[in-house]
């Protein structure tokens, strides 16, 4: 197999780094809300005391841990979307875009329910912006290099 030169490698935009960087942002973002609602309800000092639910109601142990496994969930998928994003993968493109919506939903849910966190909205919506940039669909095989979305 014939080696390739340099500059037939793809060169990745600018916005890939800046994606690169918002997707570690996030994902410490992410991992520190993982914890917080567990330190809130004292479950490393005290441990689960106490009923998740009460009847079909989760109680505030039951919201808190169930926070923390939603938090969890992101900041995985965020750590796999980044390791394939970083391999130029296109499935991590789908992936991502996939994640920042979901992160985008949660992170509207949080604003009209709870305490809005503007640095995740933010982080998302930069994302999102960068990755419909078609320079970055190109690198990923979502544009063709010519014509429209493939």
């Amino acid at each position: 197999m014939p080696r390739r030169k340099k500059s037939d490698k793809k060169k990745s935009p600018i916005a890939v780094s800046i994606i690169a960087v918002a997707i570690v942002i996030l994902f410490l973002i992410r991992l520190y809300q993982v914890y917080e609602p567990l330190f809130g309800q004292n479950v490393f000092k005290n441990g689960i005391a106490g009923p998740l639910s009460i009847g079909w109601r989760l109680t505030s142990l039951g919201n808190a841990l169930l926070s923390s496994v939603t938090y969890f969930a992101l900041s995985l998928a965020g750590i796999v979307a980044l390791i394939g994003f970083l391999r130029l993968q296109r499935w991590s493109w789908v992936l991502l875009m996939a994640w920042t919506g979901a992160s985008l939903v949660i992170s509207l849910v949080d604003y009209f329910y709870s305490r809005p966190n503007y640095a995740v909205m933010a982080s998302n919506v930069i994302i999102a912006f960068a990755l419909n940039i078609p320079d970055v669909q190109r690198i990923f095989g979502i544009r063709s290099k010519d014509g429209p979305s493939l």
